[in-house]
């Protein structure tokens, strides 16, 4: 197969974790016979430097001929430590969602049983959990008409009809190629938004019988994820609210570092770790590049390359197992990998498969 592949590395650990995503995806070429053409476009802080705007019009253009996006991340303390600057970053990360017409990022969760001594939760409430986040990505309060002055700031969120169907379309679906089990949180008792969601939750049941549908308040959910994470299967949410859950889920896989994740919609597909851009530690070869490598993994199931993707698994379950991890997941005394150490371990795994 050839795919064009718009590689965008943005901020602090995201060009060196985005090398050693882009080196596994050159492993697997090398061994299936694919060809994957790259070109790499700036976002973020680093965009904001070169030309004042952090998605520019070339980005977007790159991204649009492209296949799939693999991108990092985005974020620099000069911009988080100020927050009177009218351009930042995350603009640029919302632009480009928004200008693909990404409305669904897809997010999951998993459990690695050689590391759940590193959740703060109990072994037995996580050994075995593997669900989805289906998070609304374009709309709701970071979309929504916004103000602020020295004494006064509202964000509105706003959700229309077509916004929600579309998400919970694919939500449904989902659930029919898993486990058939579909929560939708909301705060339906509060906000007017999230009884829409519902309302228009409750008219598509019938759509899909096989499926049980319940629903479930985004205070409660945040709760039951850490309690009973085994309970869920697919769940589906506004924008907001899973942004917020879905960081809470690094609870269960012990680490942010662990979480890849997609964003599909209108246009081209994105791929990208959930984790930020941790600016501290950029250049100090300390960051964790599995997450990144996983979403590599989703990108090539995503073109139904599924041999290609389970390799990439093989290989980041295999490093796990082998103790071959960035500091913040390794075994007291366990010898010290960095980011490079970590993505060429799991280079050599592929080629050696």
């Amino acid at each position: 197969m050839r795919l064009k592949i718009a590689v965008l590395p943005g901020d602090g650990i995201g060009p060196e974790i985005m090398r050693q995503g882009v080196a596994v995806m050159d492993a697997i070429a090398a061994k299936f016979g694919h060809e994957f053409e790259y070109e790499e476009a700036i976002v973020g802080a680093c965009a904001i430097e070169a030309c004042g705007d952090p998605y520019p019009a070339s980005t977007h253009e790159v991204c649009m001929k492209a296949d799939a996006v693999l991108f990092a991340a985005v974020g620099d303390l000069k911009y988080d430590n100020n927050p009177t600057l009218p351009i930042r970053p995350e603009t640029g990360l919302l632009a480009m969602r928004k200008q693909l017409g990404l409305f669904a990022n897809v997010r999951p969760v998993a459990t690695f049983d050689c590391l759940l001594h590193k959740s703060p939760l109990k072994d037995e409430l996580l050994r075995g959990a593997d669900f989805i986040v289906l998070r609304e990505l374009t709309g709701g309060m970071y979309f929504g008409e916004k103000y602020q002055d020295n004494d006064k700031a509202y964000d509105t969120d706003i959700y229309t009809r077509p916004e929600i169907e579309r998400i919970l379309k694919l939500a449904f679906e989902m659930a029919m190629q898993r486990k058939r089990h579909l929560t939708v949180v909301d705060k339906a008792n509060v906000l007017a938004s999230s009884r829409l969601w519902r309302q228009i939750a409750q008219e598509m049941e019938p759509q899909y019988p096989d499926v049980k549908t319940d629903y479930m308040f985004i205070d409660n959910a945040s709760m039951r994820v850490l309690t009973e994470p085994r309970y869920f299967d697919v769940i589906v949410t506004e924008n907001t609210f899973g942004d917020i859950l879905t960081d809470e889920t690094s609870c269960i896989t012990g680490s942010m570092g662990l979480q890849p994740s997609s964003s599909l919609g209108e246009h081209t597909p994105l791929f990208e770790p959930v984790h930020g851009s941790w600016p501290q530690a950029a250049g100090q070869n300390l960051a964790n590049p599995l997450a990144q490598i996983l979403s590599a993994a989703m990108l090539l199931e995503h073109f139904g390359l599924n041999k290609e993707g389970a390799l990439v698994r093989d290989a980041v379950n295999a490093s796990l197992n082998a103790n071959v991890r960035t500091p913040e997941i390794q075994v007291e005394g366990g010898e010290k990998y960095g980011t490079k150490e970590v993505g060429q371990w799991i280079v050599d795994y592929i080629e050696k498969a």
